[in-house]
């Protein structure tokens, strides 16, 4: 079989996808782009938020009337979306051959042969429990170009904030075993993976259900003494739960990237209780403060909800100045989205989407005055990079910097008269900026040694 495979949502998605196309490549099908030539497809969806849920249902219904048709073999239905409406999707979409939840991605090829052999009839459904135990991950058909890779250290999450659904669609929160990803990560370098991206829905708890203790410097520890893995990066690392051996890593580990991925969503007091959160505005404020201090280089990404139930002109006010204050390196802001069955959606008054908007507006428009500023700032200073491709016809090469994460940060563009490839690493001095992306030059291996 031709499987068209549609991956939507999050890296933590991505890589349950990934474990799908190794199982289905493994049982003899091919995966294919052509939507044309596909004789199945297979979407692993999305629900976080209403914009998520949106494509994931207009996605599944764009293939609908191909499977009726019949030009589709077998439609099939994974991840979020399926596990959180998976009745609705039955009863609503009976197009749809095979539903797969957040916890049955090892039921792929059987929900696939359940879908061509459906008979006309209901959705077979491959539904775990979302309390099961985590096993090791399978081996993973990579579609990130193979220099850099995800790597998922948990599942689920504990902390329910009161405007999420992840709880209800990835269950509690379970740490993968540090031996099962050191081995993983063993075969992502065997395989040309320089760059590691831990991710999780939230890193910074990691082992405390294993080991009783929070692990994540452990692991990095570890992950740190692989051959072939050049950087390691952290991602969703719970602002309260950061922890002084964490921090310590960061700045002693040197394949640890000076990088973190900290959420913090508000900094009115008011608005973070309604939200769920154990942190308040000062805390907050504190927590960045003596991460800058102790790594002073640190980049430190966030993200913002603008327009939570409540929310006044005097807390967007707060929040307005706190970002302002805080000068985050990397900043994202998301309008608040209503979703059924969380303690915000029955929260009054509910923010107009007009407002919402408005709002979310006003922090990015202030945010990108500081990172035009920021990467203005940058000019003069000496960083290694990693190679993400050329500009066709060119010699001028883009690339990452610690900075950077993939598909969420910037780029570093230079020229280059050596041949490189994806995945290979390069000294350069910033020359200049372009809004938030860098221009540098090549320092030659004669010139002055690079820093991080």
């Amino acid at each position: 079989m031709k499987i068209l495979f549609i991956s939507l949502g999050c890296d933590k998605n991505l890589t349950d996808s990934e474990e799908m196309l190794s199982r289905l490549a493994e049982a003899g099908h091919e995966n294919t782009d052509n939507e044309d030539e596909a004789d199945a497809v297979v979407i692993n969806t999305c629900c976080f938020i209403g914009d998520a849920k949106k494509e994931s249902i207009d996605t599944i219904l764009s293939f609908a009337d191909r499977r009726t048709s019949g030009s589709l073999k077998a439609l099939v239905i994974a991840g979020c979306l399926a596990q959180r409406y998976t009745e609705e999707i039955r009863e609503q979409i009976p197009e749809v051959d095979a539903i797969v939840g957040t916890m049955s991605t090892a039921d792929i090829t059987g929900a696939l042969e359940s879908a061509l052999t459906r008979s006309g009839k209901e959705a077979a459904c491959f539904i775990e429990p979302l309390d099961r135990p985590l096993p090791a991950h399978h081996e993973r058909l990579l579609s990130t170009g193979g220099h850099y890779a995800y790597l998922k250290i948990a599942e689920g999450c504990a902390k329910h904030c009161t405007y999420c659904v992840i709880p209800s669609v990835r269950g509690p929160y379970r740490s993968y075993r540090m031996e099962d990803l050191v081995a993983e990560a063993e075969s992502l370098a065997e395989k040309g993976v320089r760059e590691l991206i831990l991710i999780a829905q939230e890193t910074t708890l990691y082992g405390t259900d294993l080991y009783g203790q929070k692990s994540l410097h452990i692991l990095l520890e570890k992950l740190s003494r692989i051959e072939g893995i050049a950087w390691i990066r952290l991602m969703y690392c719970y602002p309260e739960e950061i922890y002084p051996e964490l921090t310590d890593a960061i700045r002693d580990l040197p394949k640890v990237l000076h990088y973190i991925d900290m959420p913090v969503q508000h900094a009115s007091d008011r608005i973070l209780r309604l939200m769920g959160r154990n942190t308040n505005g000062s805390e907050l404020a504190g927590i960045v403060s003596a991460i800058r201090e102790k790594i002073p280089d640190i980049c430190i990404r966030t993200t913002l909800l603008s327009g939570f139930p409540g929310e006044t002109e005097e807390d967007h006010r707060i929040l307005m100045e706190f970002a302002a204050k805080m000068r985050f390196d990397r900043l994202g802001v998301f309008a608040y989205s209503r979703e059924e069955g969380t303690p915000a959606a029955q929260m009054k008054p509910q923010i107009t989407k007009k407002v919402k908007e408005k709002r979310r507006k006003e922090l990015m428009l202030q945010q990108q005055k500081i990172a035009f500023e920021d990467a203005a700032g940058m000019i003069g200073k000496k960083l290694r990079v990693m190679v993400e491709g050329r500009v066709a016809g060119e010699n001028v090469f883009v690339a990452r910097t610690f900075r950077d994460a993939p598909d969420v940060d910037g780029f570093l563009f230079f020229e280059s008269d050596t041949d490189l490839m994806s995945g290979d690493m390069a000294d350069v001095v910033v020359t200049g900026s372009r809004e938030y992306d860098l221009i540098g030059e090549e320092i030659r291996d004669d010139e002055n040694e690079s820093s991080q």
